[in-house]
């Protein structure tokens, strides 16, 4: 059976435009013009919540803060007028899977909708990971921040994000180039391996001590990539 997703959006048009191109791409939608009947059709079941954070009655974070703390881990996807980072961060913080400001370009929020879904699913076999700590870094995958060794900040994007969590989830495994893109970029994009090696080259520059020597982030040729949290020997050709 097709996926659920309620739509929580109170301007009749974007939320006319949000149904018509989710249920193109096979969801059943259900739409809720404000918080009271969002919180409603959430709690009779969704498989996602696309939720605006301006809302008549109850606001977007304040909605999802009252479902995570009944217990619904339904995955969250913030839309918002509002995109600056502390907003971003206040979703994330409020329960939100991921943080979309408008105005966006409908193939990114589908590719968004799809990749949320598909971590749905992996979920139910691990628990996703949520904070990353290695080499003196530490990366929050839900704020998309980096606290790197020498104390600076540094933003991620939703590429970096997804790349880095896909391999860190499986780590010391290799993942295959498809298997990247399959995740990352979903199916309704058509990025070059180029793309993806330059993803990996800026997160070499941010988290390696020589990005021309990688310790963590490796290439294994011919197939994809393999995060090594613990550096020790390898025998592989990679680089």
């Amino acid at each position: 059976m097709s996926a659920r997703v309620v739509v929580v959006e109170d301007e009749a048009a974007m939320a006319d435009v949000l149904r018509d191109n989710l249920e193109a791409e096979g969801y059943r939608v259900t739409i809720a013009p404000d918080g009271p009947s969002g919180e409603a059709a959430w709690a009779a079941g969704a498989d996602l919540v696309v939720l605006d954070v301006m809302l008549p009655g109850v606001d977007g974070f304040s909605l999802c803060e009252r479902r995570r703390a009944a217990g619904d881990a339904t995955p969250v996807l913030f839309l918002s007028a509002r995109g600056e980072p502390e907003d971003r961060v206040r979703g994330l913080r409020a329960g939100g899977d991921d943080y979309l400001a408008k105005p966006f370009h409908l193939p990114e929020f589908l590719l968004r909708v799809d990749a949320l879904l598909r971590r749905r699913t992996w979920g139910a076999a691990a628990p996703p990971v949520e904070e990353l700590r290695f080499a003196g870094h530490t990366v929050d995958l839900r704020s998309w921040t980096a606290t790197l060794a020498d104390g600076r900040r540094e933003a991620l994007g939703v590429r970096e994000v997804g790349i880095l969590r896909l391999l860190a989830e499986r780590s010391g495994q290799v993942v295959g180039r498809d298997d990247i893109l399959d995740a990352v970029w979903g199916d309704d994009a058509f990025p070059s391996s180029r793309t993806i090696d330059n993803v990996v080259l800026r997160l070499r520059r941010l988290f390696e001590p020589d990005p021309s020597a990688p310790v963590h982030i490796h290439t294994v040729w011919g197939v994809g990539y393999r995060f090594t949290l613990d550096p020790e020997a390898d025998h592989e050709e990679t680089r």
